[in-house]
């Protein structure tokens, strides 16, 4: 079966989204387009899609017999309206992060989903896609012995001025507080941020860099760095202290060279090209379960767990260095 795809948001990922579907995976094809600016789906039409119906909206796009499932890329405030369509229409629906801007809407989400009675929502956390991550799972689920520790970086080179000190948390550490409770198989209690010096290629909305710590239900202690204007790469770092051992994220393929009295490698410097390659794995598994009717992947249930979290930590950034709590709700049976 070709799961016939409809994407609502046609911005830089909706656009990548829809090339992949289209030209490197198999199994689907988009028949259907909608964006705010109408042009940018029109563009993605001429030079992707050219079989695609073009939709004034996302609420007609989803109810149209020319989609199967949906692709959810647009822009975050307008996702849950989005996702609760999809489900009402009872059709599968994969939703870049965030899930909802709020917890409460990504609950409701859950809800939604929850009385539908099946899962149809897969929610964009790539990282559990990541061969170096799934490598790094299978380590720490039985090499290393129980987790202790874990010490993880988030470097960007640059962010724009309209970057502010909450986005670190919703936009940044957002995949980490969703890749820690899948690689740790634990849900979060609490959450301390504390302040370093702001560094001098910050601005004045932005307190950079930043450290979060998160603790588990059975005893982990987190602490991740986010710094934003590290201005060297785009760097990702992982590091796992388990009773028996310690475990590492492995850092992307890049050539060693011994050049001009130096031995070294370079540095990527842009996110889709540290997890290209895990995109492609995620809509594959999505378009897999979509031709079943069903989604696989990270649950709404994750997607909502993503929001408590952040919530939290952004109210720690709020007292700072005091530890805020994190309470969930019961895990629904859908979900277990």
């Amino acid at each position: 079966m070709t799961v016939r795809i409809g994407v609502i948001g046609t911005g830089a990922i909706g656009r990548d989204h829809a090339r992949r579907i289209n030209q490197v995976l198999s199994g689907g094809t988009i028949t259907a387009l909608s964006d705010v600016n109408r042009a940018s789906a029109e563009a993605v039409k001429a030079e992707i899609a050219p079989d695609a119906t073009v939709f004034d909206t996302g609420e007609a796009l989803i109810a149209s017999d020319r989609v199967d499932a949906v692709l959810v890329t647009s822009w975050g405030a307008t996702h849950e309206q989005y996702v609760l369509a999809a489900i009402a229409a009872g059709k599968p629906c994969f939703c870049e992060k965030p899930l909802a801007t709020t917890a409460e809407g990504a609950k409701r989400i859950v809800d939604a989903e929850v009385a539908h009675g099946t899962r149809l929502v897969q929610v964009g956390f790539m990282r559990r896609y990541d061969q170096g991550y799934v490598a790094l799972k299978q380590v720490v689920d039985g090499r290393i012995g129980a987790p202790i520790m874990v010490h993880a970086a988030h470097r960007n080179p640059t962010v724009p001025e309209a970057y502010t000190t909450p986005m670190a948390i919703h936009d940044t550490l957002i995949h980490e507080i969703d890749v820690f409770r899948w690689l740790l198989d634990d849900d979060y209690v609490s959450a301390r941020v504390t302040f370093p010096r702001t560094c001098a290629r910050s601005h004045a909305k932005l307190r950079d860099p930043q450290i979060v710590t998160l603790t588990t239900a059975k005893g982990v202690v987190i602490d991740t760095e986010i710094f934003v204007n590290c201005h060297y790469g785009y760097d990702i770092q992982c590091e796992v202290v388990g009773e028996d051992g310690v475990a590492r994220l492995p850092e992307p393929m890049a050539i060693q060279t011994r050049l001009d009295a130096r031995l070294q490698n370079d540095i990527l410097t842009d996110w889709k090209d540290r997890f290209v390659a895990s995109y492609d794995v995620e809509l594959q598994d999505f378009l897999k379960a979509a031709a079943q009717g069903t989604a696989a992947g990270p649950t709404s249930w994750d997607g909502y767990m993503a929001a408590v979290a952040s919530d939290a930590c952004v109210k720690a950034q709020e007292s700072e260095g005091e530890a805020v709590a994190i309470t969930y709700p019961d895990r629904p049976a859908l979900y277990a």
